[in-house]
């Protein structure tokens, strides 16, 4: 999920009497629901190729175009939140998810996958709005020298929802996949009750009150002496916009496909083996709190490399192995996930100063890596098979560990 630097955001009004904790609170169902809903796109991928008798790249279409709304709608999302504020526009993403998640009953209904691929979109453009609205806040609510921990411990609840989503899309949708093929019911009321939980958080965070947050022009650095034409001659933005491009395309591909991965891997059910796939993601909280209390003592750019180099190591072993070994293996990737969001997008942003609101919005454009590499890897299952199709993700956080190890550096 993407983070938003404190540099660039500052309290407008403070009352003393003001207790953060109900913020922070509805910060943490925030997120939660943002890891749940975003997760819960790879229960989809194996219920729609099975539903609709799809190839993998189609039913890649899932994570597709939920994913490519990161690219057209962040730097929109921006200037809208800008403009009607960072509350309302919390309620405003809330309200906006809850309507996509409600267009899934009538594309149940009419049994068309399009109709789903729609509903996915608007439901995305509502989980962009969120993430750019919402993100400043964890920042600001506190004082500046813990925001790092506020952030670590708001992404782990998301990643709460993150590990939760593979289990209840298990049971509430996989689990009689095979005796719903040509139906897509089983999707029907799972969302209706996704739908009345946004819209019941919509109105909690409409009737709270919460600190006022707004840009801080004022804020300078060094690297802004340097006449600079254009952002991107900031090298370390560069070169960190494919950075993570490239890291999230590789996430969310491992996890679109580890599912059906699993399955065959494994020969069980899909529905057995997308309870694994809450490993993947759940190993993120362990990842977090860990990486949190290293970064305290190493370089972020040397954690990155180590954590890239090692993801590269688990895949290796993974397409070189086959029964449980290929599987714990691939699943143990999420574990050197945990952290590379976070620091790529701080190597990225570091030295901007006042740029670095702009920079925010080119890097979320950069999740639409996982639109990009997962679609790509599902045509590589098609055409060829698993282990070319995982090269792709392999190459990802190779350009990674370049750029851990020179590519984040300002000047060349």
């Amino acid at each position: 999920m993407a983070n938003f630097s404190p540099q660039s955001v500052v309290v407008a009004e403070i009352d003393s009497k003001q207790s953060y904790v109900p913020a922070l609170i509805s910060l943490g169902v925030l997120y939660f629901m943002m890891g749940f809903i975003t997760c819960l796109n790879d229960t989809l991928v194996p219920f729609f190729k099975n539903s609709f008798t799809l190839s993998y790249a189609q039913s890649s279409l899932v994570q597709f175009y939920f994913f490519l709304t990161y690219g057209i709608v962040s730097i929109p999302a921006g200037k809208i939140v800008e403009k009607i504020g960072y509350k309302n526009g919390m309620v405003t993403g809330f309200c906006i998810a809850a309507m996509g998640a409600l267009l899934f009953y009538p594309a149940s209904i009419m049994h068309e996958y399009y109709l789903f691929l729609a509903a996915l979109f608007v439901l995305a453009i509502g989980i962009v709005i969120l993430q750019v609205a919402a993100n400043p806040y964890i920042t600001v609510l506190g004082p500046a020298k813990t925001a790092s921990s506020r952030f670590t411990l708001i992404q782990g609840i998301g990643s709460l929802g993150t590990t939760i989503a593979p289990v209840f899309g298990a049971y509430f949708i996989l689990s009689g996949v095979q005796d719903q093929v040509s139906s897509s019911d089983a999707v029907k009321y799972p969302y209706l009750g996704i739908t009345a939980l946004l819209l019941l958080i919509a109105g909690a965070i409409y009737v709270m009150k919460l600190p006022e947050i707004k840009s801080n022009p004022a804020e300078t650095s060094e690297t802004e002496t340097v006449s600079k034409k254009s952002i991107l001659d900031f090298r370390n933005l560069k070169l960190g916009i494919p950075a993570l491009f490239f890291y999230v395309g590789a996430e969310v591909s491992i996890g679109t496909f580890l599912t059906n991965y699993i399955a065959i891997t494994l020969g069980v059910t899909e529905a057995a083996a997308n309870t694994y796939v809450a490993f993947y993601w759940g190993s993120m909280i362990v990842g977090r709190l860990f990486g949190a209390a290293v970064l305290n003592y190493l370089k972020p750019s040397k954690v990155l490399v180590f954590c890239a180099v090692s993801a590269i190591f688990m895949i290796a072993i993974s397409l070189a192995s086959s029964g449980y070994l290929a599987v714990w293996s691939m699943i143990a990737v999420g574990l050197f996930n945990a952290v590379m969001f976070a620091v790529i997008f701080s190597l990225s942003v570091n030295g901007l100063g006042r740029y670095t609101t702009q920079a925010s919005g080119f890097l979320s454009t950069a999740i639409a890596g996982g639109a990009i590499i997962s679609y790509s890897q599902g045509l590589l299952i098609d055409h060829y098979n698993w282990t070319i199709a995982f090269i792709l993700p392999l190459l990802c956080y190779l350009y990674i560990v370049f750029y851990g190890i020179n590519g984040y550096k300002p000047n060349t």
